[in-house]
């Protein structure tokens, strides 16, 4: 995610108690009027609606035998361009800028047709989430998943963009943990909630936008004295939150922006302006990306030359 994840809740709406002393929990009502009495026992008999409901079950595994292919470079990344892959391909495309030999090949894992389920993306990533990265440099294969992870073990070998040790690594790992610990609220909280239930509830929307916007307080308050999130230095902290916050600022992210009165936030604006012109930024966010303006899409990565190669012709025939 990343994704919108989240069971249905019957539709609710907040009513001010009359008596201030009041149980708070009487102080909400269903519009039925009927509360939801969950069972003792749960158990999975239906979808869970909205869109991404077929990314969803509760339980873990493989649905299906799919070998995962394999370039020529040293790390393959298995991926989609939402907010948790693009934090990946950021971070190799300023590897390469930086000098670094970072070659990747970058193959896209569709997951709503369940590429994500195949035995072979469960073989490298047993909790089948985007994004999965094979590292084929040394004498074994490594494989690597969870995003952040992803982020430190390439900062590491490559000894860029994280510290090696001191306060100042500990200020990039402190945002960096923020920032993993955080977007479940914006992704599968406020995102699925606001743009893909399957009907729009106020109770759970009013919830998680309050906490997205005492998020998005905590960085532009962050930001008023910082010009990166760790300092004085860009680092995987600043790759890890712009594909999320950054976008979010910049009025991208579920289209809330309005909703979410983001132009308040000017340090975090100005911020996620600063790393959106960087080149290594702009390829990052184009790889394995399907949606969108087709300009801005390449499918997949397997040089640096299929930015500049790309044509519109091509990105019909895919």
């Amino acid at each position: 995610m990343h994704g919108a994840e989240g069971f249905p809740i019957r539709p609710a709406r907040p009513i001010l108690p009359k008596n201030p002393k009041q149980d708070v929990e009487k102080a909400f009502f269903m519009t039925d009027q009927t509360p939801y009495e969950p069972p003792k026992v749960w158990t999975w008999d239906k979808e869970n609606g909205g869109a991404f409901a077929s990314t969803n079950r509760p339980i873990a595994g493989p649905t299906h035998d799919q070998d995962l292919p394999v370039g020529r470079h040293p790390f393959q990344l298995y991926s989609l361009a939402t907010p948790n892959g693009v934090k990946v391909t950021v971070l190799l495309e300023e590897l390469l800028a930086a000098g670094h030999a970072a070659e990747y090949d970058a193959w896209l894992i569709r997951i709503g047709d369940g590429d994500q389920f195949g035995s072979g993306f469960v073989e490298v990533n047993p909790n089948s989430k985007i994004p999965a990265l094979v590292d084929r440099s040394g004498p074994e294969p490594v494989h690597v998943f969870e995003s952040g992870s992803i982020l430190m073990h390439l900062a590491e070998k490559f000894g860029a963009f994280l510290p090696v040790s001191g306060p100042a690594r500990t200020e990039v790992l402190n945002w960096l943990f923020w920032q993993m610990g955080s977007a479940p609220y914006l992704g599968g909280g406020f995102g699925h909630f606001y743009a893909y239930a399957p009907e729009k509830w106020e109770y759970p929307i009013d919830r998680f936008a309050m906490e997205v916007k005492r998020q998005l307080d905590v960085l532009d308050r962050h930001l008023a004295d910082n010009e990166w999130m760790a300092g004085g230095e860009y680092s995987i902290a600043d790759m890890a939150i712009w594909p999320w916050y950054g976008n979010l600022a910049l009025g991208r992210q579920y289209n809330a922006g309005e909703f979410l009165a983001v132009h308040e936030y000017e340090n975090l604006v100005a911020w996620a302006k600063r790393i959106e012109a960087r080149p290594a930024v702009q390829r990052g966010r184009m790889v394995n990306r399907t949606f969108g303006d087709p300009s801005e899409q390449l499918h997949e990565r397997h040089d640096a030359s299929d930015f500049e190669t790309r044509t519109q012709d091509k990105i019909a025939a895919e």
